[in-house]
């Protein structure tokens, strides 16, 4: 061989050698990836993986209407409607247990969310009854942990709206002997006696009647969920509660800073507390740059078709689509991902801890605008398979997916027993 075809064939050996050593660690082999697969499935035959906010109730109530009580509910991923939960996509995500959200809006009178909400809970024990081989109903640790080791999901309700209980500790007593397991303070609006993330505030924090509700949901062992609330709000509430408190769907205000997600200073107090942080999926709250394209969004839709006085397109809807349009393409929403996601939960667990963080998708209640990654209930075990590729143990894996809020609810349990 000529002395050049030899040292050719040394170099390219060399660069072979070179790029092996030097290839990105994402790029795993597939028995790699085989083996997180593997060791999700064996953490969460273990512990269930319980998801802390799913409004599919009230969006199968909004889209099927009355059809809700009788719709098929095996497989909707072929639904005209695109829905990001079913029984199908559910067990293929591994879910060991879920909060179903019995929300219903805060702008309406508060005799009417009293209402709507008894409806929400009776829809969720319908699809209960109609599915016993998947569901089965939960109010304790001890309930979802039964359900779990029968193959079972366990289902839990969350009431996502203190203008639910209409200002009246009976209702709220009544919620709870109705199977309730947590109240969110408020949702979107202020309301008599707690100010919202995303309303003016009135009370600075909680009312004394707040600090009341507060010590009713621990006397009567519902949680205390502070998502949606102003962050006076989450310290009054932190103040008072004698149990550790969830934030039911909420961030890191490190990653992204909008009002919905939680403090360093805020997460701290969980920690001291023992509350979990459950984290939440919608865009808005998972990337920052999300949320400003999505007020410079909000701002060009105000510009173009502002009524009833203003707008450069008033008065000429068609010319007002075609000119947004044109924004939109110039102005592509920022890729949000399941990454992002996890850099959320990898914030909270070094502030506040690893026993403080769980998941709190939010799904349904946000239509598609959902992470890369994330589209649906059966992606579980994708982000928990990117949290082990970042060094998570199946210890602190299985904190996350289920054990810390288990331990939430047992303390809660606890608390309630001291108080009757």
């Amino acid at each position: 061989m000529p002395a050049s075809s030899t040292c050719r064939t040394a170099l390219l050996g060399l660069i072979a050698v070179c790029t092996a050593l030097t290839a990105p660690a994402f790029a795993a082999s597939p028995a790699a990836t085989q083996d997180y697969q593997a060791r999700v499935a064996r953490v969460l035959r273990a512990t269930p993986l319980i998801d802390g906010h799913n409004d599919w109730p009230e969006t199968l109530r909004e889209r099927e209407g009355d059809k809700r009580w009788t719709i098929d509910l095996t497989d909707l991923s072929k639904s005209p409607e695109a829905y990001n939960t079913d029984i199908v996509r559910l067990r293929k995500g591994m879910v060991g247990g879920q909060f179903w959200s019995v929300y219903v809006s805060a702008n309406l009178p508060g005799k009417q969310q009293v209402e709507e909400t008894l409806e929400q809970i009776d829809l969720v024990k319908t699809i209960v009854a109609r599915y016993p081989e998947t569901f089965a109903l939960a109010r304790t640790a001890a309930d979802v942990r039964r359900a779990h080791a029968a193959g079972k999901i366990a289902s839990m309700i969350g009431v996502e709206g203190g203008g639910q209980i209409d200002g009246n500790l009976s209702i709220l007593r009544t919620y709870a002997a109705l199977g309730a397991g947590y109240l969110t303070l408020t949702h979107s609006r202020t309301i008599e006696w707690a100010d919202s993330a995303t309303d003016n505030p009135q009370h600075d924090g909680l009312t004394p009647f707040g600090e009341q509700i507060v010590a009713e949901l621990n006397r009567l062992g519902m949680l205390v969920d502070l998502s949606h609330v102003s962050e006076a709000t989450m310290r009054d509430a932190l103040r008072v509660s004698k149990a550790p408190v969830i934030y039911s769907h909420s961030g890191a205000r490190a990653v992204d800073d909008h009002p919905r997600n939680v403090s360093d200073e805020t997460l701290k107090l969980v920690a001291a507390n023992g509350g979990v942080v459950m984290v939440n999926y919608a865009l808005p709250y998972v990337s920052d740059a999300y949320r400003r394209w999505a007020a410079d969004s909000a701002a060009e839709k105000t510009r173009l078709n502002a009524p009833p006085f203003g707008g450069l397109d008033i008065g000429q809807p068609e010319k007002a689509a075609a000119d947004y349009a044109a924004w939109l393409k110039a102005h592509p929403a920022p890729r949000v991902t399941l990454g992002e996601v996890a850099d959320h939960i990898e914030h909270i667990a070094k502030v506040a801890g690893v026993d403080h963080v769980g998941l709190g998708s939010d799904f349904d209640g946000v239509g598609n605008e959902l992470p890369e990654g994330l589209q649906d209930v059966s992606t579980y075990p994708a982000l928990l398979a990117e949290l082990m590729r970042r060094g998570w143990s199946d210890a602190d894996v299985a904190k996350l997916a289920g054990g810390n809020v288990l331990r939430v609810m047992e303390r809660a349990e606890q608390v309630a027993k001291t108080m009757k």
